[in-house]
């Protein structure tokens, strides 16, 4: 700018665009030849931008030579308007930004700041931020895709000697409430459903079963239609798919859902015709629908293995199995068992007793115990190892799923592991995946925040942020990908931050600072959480069936939010000991710490953050007197009806369920 004033040139800031006739008599010492663009292009204008490094590199040269510093500024401006692209990831900050187009971090920053944002040079940029800056500094820029977690490792071509022959996995996949989990129940034995919220399976499990000395690995995926992503999941690592379709109920959303992602991942199809002992059973109405789907069964002439099998009686349970290992032998199932240990998390978890509990299938070579393990963004050694049935092993090969325990952090379902060399190694790369997957969050910037009673009543464009937490990482996934779904023009669903573990007081603060929501699936706020909750007057919601959440969300959003009834805490109480009364069962002493409690109240019962249990109280007694209440500040007995497994540190939250008015 200096030397454009001393040349009687006016200009008033760094961004002023000058002619190339006016560039080479400042600049070049008038000699028009030398200019770079010549001929064609010395009749357009372009933009030169001058900043401080390129003003100051003159004053430094012998003798005041000005041709010189002209050599060295011009073809700078030619270089960012070039051909070639620069690389940056999702996030990048100023720096990189700078870095990468060849320019000094001052030069990006006083481009935001022309366009009304405040940057240093550590703070990332937004995608459309890049992409302002670059046009500025013209240059193009092309922004890699996000991290993939999902792939172990490069694929690695085993020499055919070293391959052995591996249990097939099987995911089973079908609508929901098409038996796909009564299924297995009766091929494990088992009793899985009974145990899940609303009858309906919310997490994803691997089991082992075993038939004429040949084992099969099941995979059981969720059925309800928030688990899409948890379902595609099941495909991509799947060898074969049992499809359940209901004989009464035939084909559904989710049934095409289904096939569309074993099509997809590329795996034969294996229908399970469920429910054939049913009075209104119409399999020919269902092998009709599948046959215009392209799923033409064996027994119309096509290809298609279709079983009429009945979760209930049994019945073609056995020929169930029979055709998977048919299916499988013909697609020749084989692994290295000597490589490296590399597959799949199927689930995790955070348990209060043994820390991060992650299930692994393993795809190719043998996994043992005191291995390091890489998954995603988690990193550890196996210090314990578990099969399905919860006994420990030593180690475990292809098509085997395992639990383990040992992991720094919860990773992510679907992410893929795999076994390195060095615990050092592995925290290297661990941490770059996180920084990576930290940049690209920022990268997304932060709308302003609206509570959930901020959206009732109230018209145009608004913004919901939500802070979710859940038992498990699965559901983390589901929850996540289910609410953004919801977003409309109206409303937008932001999730802030989701994980695994209990509601702490980190996540209410989060809440706090940004104007936010918690919602918790299958977990409960700690004490702390409901202090800092109740302060910064944060709303936390818990729910224990995923479509109640996704129904009451989606309610608040058409601002039709009004519910009958509401859950009100009445009291908390501490377990300080536990005693053992015959013919009654387990009497908890505890300590009211929080409100009244009273005899007619429902309890939940809640250990390290996570409710383990909910139902009535079957007695309160003070001393041996039966009472109506019990206030703060007392001791009293408390027995929780069908429910023994009170422990000492447990805490008991009582509530009652109130009408509301509308």
């Amino acid at each position: 700018m200096r030397r454009l004033q001393d040349a009687g040139v006016e200009v008033k800031n760094h961004f002023a665009a000058v002619d190339d006739e006016l560039y080479e008599r400042v600049f070049g010492n008038g000699r028009k030849q030398n200019s770079p663009r010549g001929g064609k292009g010395s009749k357009k204008r372009r933009r030169v931008v001058i900043d401080a490094s390129a003003t100051s590199k003159p004053s430094r040269a012998a003798g005041g030579d000005r041709p010189a510093p002209a050599k060295k500024a011009e073809p700078e401006p030619e270089k960012e308007r070039g051909d070639g692209v620069i690389r940056l990831e999702p996030g990048a900050t100023v720096k990189d930004l700078a870095d990468a187009a060849g320019v000094p971090p001052a030069r990006v920053v006083k481009i935001l700041f022309s366009l009304g944002e405040m940057k240093t040079q550590n703070q990332t940029l937004t995608e459309e931020e890049i992409e302002l800056v670059a046009e500025e500094l013209g240059v193009r820029v092309e922004l890699t895709e996000a991290v993939d977690l999902s792939a172990p490792e490069p694929e690695v071509e085993d020499a055919p000697e070293d391959l052995i022959e591996k249990p097939p996995v099987v995911t089973v996949m079908g609508h929901v409430d098409h038996g796909k989990t009564s299924l297995l129940d009766k091929i494990r034995q088992t009793e899985v459903a009974a145990r899940e919220a609303g009858g309906i399976t919310q997490h994803i499990g691997a089991y082992q079963v075993e038939s004429g000395g040949r084992k099969v690995t099941f995979i059981d995926t969720p059925g309800h239609e928030a688990f899409t992503e948890m379902r595609a999941r099941g495909a991509k690592i799947t060898d074969v798919v049992v499809l359940v379709v209901a004989a009464d109920d035939g084909v559904m959303p989710q049934t095409e859902e289904a096939i569309e992602h074993a099509r997809a991942a590329g795996v034969p199809i294996v229908v399970a015709l469920n429910k054939i002992d049913v009075p209104n059973a119409n399999p020919d109405m269902v092998m009709g629908q599948l046959a215009e789907r392209g799923l033409t069964p064996e027994a119309w002439g096509g290809d298609t293995v279709t079983v009429p099998v009945s979760a209930k009686t049994g019945e073609g349970i056995e020929d169930l199995i029979e055709n998977i290992l048919i299916v499988a032998e013909l697609e020749e199932l084989k692994a290295n068992p000597n490589a490296p240990a590399s597959g799949y998390v199927i689930e995790s978890q955070l348990d209060p007793g043994r820390g991060t509990v992650a299930t692994l299938l393993l795809t190719r070579g043998t996994l043992h115990r005191g291995d390091i393990v890489l998954a995603g963004t988690s990193y550890g050694r196996v210090r314990a190892m578990m099969d399905y049935t919860g006994h420990r092993v030593e180690e475990a090969g292809p098509g085997m799923p395992v639990e383990i325990l040992g992991l720094q952090g919860v990773p992510e379902a679907g992410t893929g592991f795999e076994v390195v060399e060095h615990e050092r190694m592995a925290r290297a790369r661990a941490q770059q995946a996180e920084a990576a997957l930290r940049r690209q969050e920022l990268a997304q910037g932060g709308p302003t925040r609206r509570t959930l009673e901020d959206l009732l009543g109230q018209s145009g464009v608004k913004d919901l942020n939500l802070i979710v937490k859940a038992d498990v990482a699965g559901s983390v996934e589901a929850l996540r990908d289910a609410l953004t779904r919801l977003s409309t023009d109206e409303v937008r669903v932001n999730i802030v931050r989701s994980g695994v573990g209990a509601i702490n007081d980190a996540d209410v603060k989060l809440g706090a600072a940004s104007e936010g929501i918690v919602l918790g699936f299958n977990v409960r706020p700690t004490a702390t959480a409901k202090q800092v909750a109740e302060r910064e007057g944060v709303e936390i919601r818990t729910y224990g069936v995923i479509y109640q959440a996704l129904e009451e969300i989606e309610a608040a959003m058409k601002g039709m939010l009004a519910p009958e009834t509401a859950e009100r805490e009445t009291g908390v109480a501490e377990v300080r000991q536990t005693f053992r009364v015959p013919n009654v069962g387990t009497v908890a002493g505890c300590y009211v710490t929080e409100g009244e409690i009273s005899r007619n109240d429902r309890v939940r019962v809640v250990r390290d953050g996570t409710v383990i249990y909910e139902g009535e109280v079957a007695s309160l007694k003070r001393f041996k007197d039966d009472v109506r209440s019990v206030r703060q500040g007392f001791e009293c007995g408390i027995g929780i009806e069908n429910f023994n497994d009170v422990k000492e540190g447990d805490v008991l939250e009582f509530f009652r369920i109130v009408e509301v008015e509308r």
